[in-house]
């Protein structure tokens, strides 16, 4: 394996290290399989020596020897079952803790991952990856254990009946773990491209039925049918090769094993024909069946270890994403923000989300407590890049943004980000009640504070006419929702937390004009003696802000008031005018 897969394989162990007591125990109980499983070849080798002898048959002996046969073979499969119970637990606990280490750091990892990874292929780790990883883990810990001691029992029990023949056996049978071993070596790097092509089709799936009433907007219906042929025919090839070299380790090693057991045979009836009395015909039967059973867990164990292949693979995109790099974590004892006031400054500030493609450059800014600030400018000049900056979602590259004095690098992330209202222009809602989402950000909010902050937001109107009132269930993202009312909904949430900051990131774009306005007027009552930040294309919204900052290319090139910035003739003289332009 390579040097990543033997990692992997290391990894997997120390997953499995808090399981140890249940491993253990199902051990024994493979053990106890495996005693019973050796002992049946003999029970049965006897009554075929006392029913050939010579003599009257012993039918009370036999029928003896038949019962023990029967009982061996029932505790076995008791056994057989509890061992079953054992695996299944241990698999599902690893499963369901390596699910949750991957959900946590996805938690803990900075927002640039998740911008720079397709969703869906993020979502095809955490459950076809870690699916496929419990199947070749299920099988492994099945079959390894009693394969191992199956093949020391057979082995001791072979030598004491016959050992010229046992030592064949011995040397032969291994050929069957080189030609399994070869396979499954030249298979790995299938089963690698075999998870790349699974993860690549789950994100296109997602992303086409995120959007697809933009695809059948843009009538894109054909064309994308056309890439997931082309992706669903590579996820085929890939997978049609892995299944077709990996199948070919168990008929190889099968025919292996299939010249052995025919080998004993011939060997061992020359021995019962010049020595019945040393190696009689039940010596011959019994050795015959430790025989198949010696080479059944090779036969086994080559499987395991192509499933394995596989579930190795998958592991390692699974401790991947475990592994990521997680945010830079909060200074010990980092400091909280009591009482904010919501002073925030800018010193020096720069940033780009790729080194080689400045964005915002030495940006210095200063903003009281209480004032409304309007952030404008062309779209990529860098206003919500400024407000994933306010809110740390990134860390600035140079200079550093304080509150209340405080550098927010400073700060514990909860405590800088509670202290802050959003509203975007992109909604979130979740797939739980209308009540829920809007106590998203207060859940310990009464009904009544809850209904207030609807009403306020202009919502509780629409929400009484739904279904179930403030208890209907949203479809996810809000879907069973228009546009409008998913983002009345986004602001009840914010005006039931009442944060002392705001961000409201074209907040109300997709809301009717009458209804705009009420909202408007909402916001001024809800702004007061809030420091908020407001980004608006449509500048007629933003007339009454106390300060106005103009952006272009990342920098403020100009800023005071609506009224002052049009007797500039400046920027944002041309910006404004633009809008009434035909």
């Amino acid at each position: 394996m390579k040097k990543i897969e033997k990692g992997t394989v290391r990894r997997i162990l120390l997953t499995l290290r808090p399981h140890l007591p249940l491993l253990i125990l199902s051990t024994l109980l493979a053990a106890g399989v495996v005693v019973l499983t050796l002992y049946i070849p003999v029970a049965v080798g006897l009554a075929i020596d006392l029913a050939v002898g010579a003599g009257r048959v012993e039918f009370s002996a036999i029928g003896r020897i038949l019962v023990n046969i029967a009982v061996a073979a029932a505790i076995t499969a008791i056994l057989q079952w509890l061992m079953s119970l054992l695996h299944n637990r241990v698999t599902y606990h690893v499963i369901r803790d390596l699910r949750f280490a991957a959900f946590d750091r996805l938690t803990r990892v900075p927002l640039s991952y998740l911008d720079s990874h397709p969703h869906g292929g993020i979502v095809s780790r955490m459950i076809s990856d870690v699916d496929q990883f419990a199947d070749g883990l299920l099988m492994g810990f099945s079959q390894l254990f009693t394969g191992v001691l199956t093949i020391a029992g057979t082995l001791i029990f072979m030598f004491r009946i016959r050992p010229e023949i046992a030592a064949v056996v011995v040397l032969v049978t291994p050929l069957s773990l080189f030609v399994a071993r070869f396979i499954a070596k030249k298979t790995h790097s299938m089963f690698a491209e075999q998870a790349a092509a699974r993860g690549e089709q789950t994100a296109f799936i997602g992303e086409m039925v995120a959007g697809q009433k933009t695809v059948a907007a843009f009538s894109r219906e054909d064309e994308n049918l056309r890439t997931f042929d082309t992706l669903n025919k590579r996820l085929s090839r890939t997978s049609l090769r892995a299944v077709f070299f990996s199948s070919l380790t168990n008929p190889s090693t099968r025919f292996v094993n299939n010249l052995v057991y025919a080998g004993v045979a011939f060997t061992g009836a020359l021995f019962v024909l010049n020595a019945p009395l040393a190696f009689t015909v039940g010596s011959l039967t019994a050795f015959l069946s430790y025989a198949n059973q010696y080479t059944k867990p090779f036969n086994e164990i080559s499987g395991v270890l192509t499933e394995l292949q596989n579930a190795v693979v998958c592991a390692s995109r699974v401790f991947a994403l475990i592994d990521e790099r997680e945010e830079t974590p909060d200074p010990v004892g980092a400091a909280c923000l009591p009482d904010v006031r919501g002073a925030v400054a800018l010193e020096n500030v720069s940033f780009s989300y790729v080194p080689e493609r400045p964005l915002i450059e030495d940006l210095s800014l200063s903003v009281a407590s209480g004032q409304r600030v309007a952030i404008v400018g062309p779209t990529g000049c860098g206003k919500t890049t400024l407000i994933n900056l306010l809110m740390r979602f990134y860390d600035v590259r140079e200079g550093k943004i304080t509150v209340d004095g405080t550098d927010i690098t400073e700060l514990a992330r909860h405590s800088l980000r509670e202290n802050y209202g959003m509203v975007l222009q992109d909604t979130v809602l979740y797939a739980d009640s209308v009540r829920n989402n809007i106590k998203f950000g207060r859940p310990d909010a009464t009904d009544e504070e809850m209904i207030a902050a609807a009403r306020a937001a202009h919502a509780h109107s629409f929400i009484k006419r739904l279904p179930n009132g403030y208890d209907t269930l949203l479809s996810e993202g809000g879907g069973n929702l228009s546009q409008g009312q998913r983002q009345l909904l986004s602001i009840a949430r914010v005006m039931l937390a009442l944060p002392p900051m705001l961000i409201l990131d074209e907040a109300t774009s997709s809301i009717d004009t009458r209804t705009e306005q009420k909202i408007q007027n909402a916001f001024a009552v809800m702004m007061k003696g809030r420091t908020s930040f407001i980004v608006a294309h449509r500048l007629s919204t933003i007339k009454e802000a106390d300060v106005i900052l103009v952006m272009k290319d990342g920098n403020v090139i100009e800023k005071g008031t609506h009224e002052e910035l049009l007797a500039r003739h400046g920027f944002y003289h041309t910006l404004y005018n633009s809008q009434f332009e035909q």
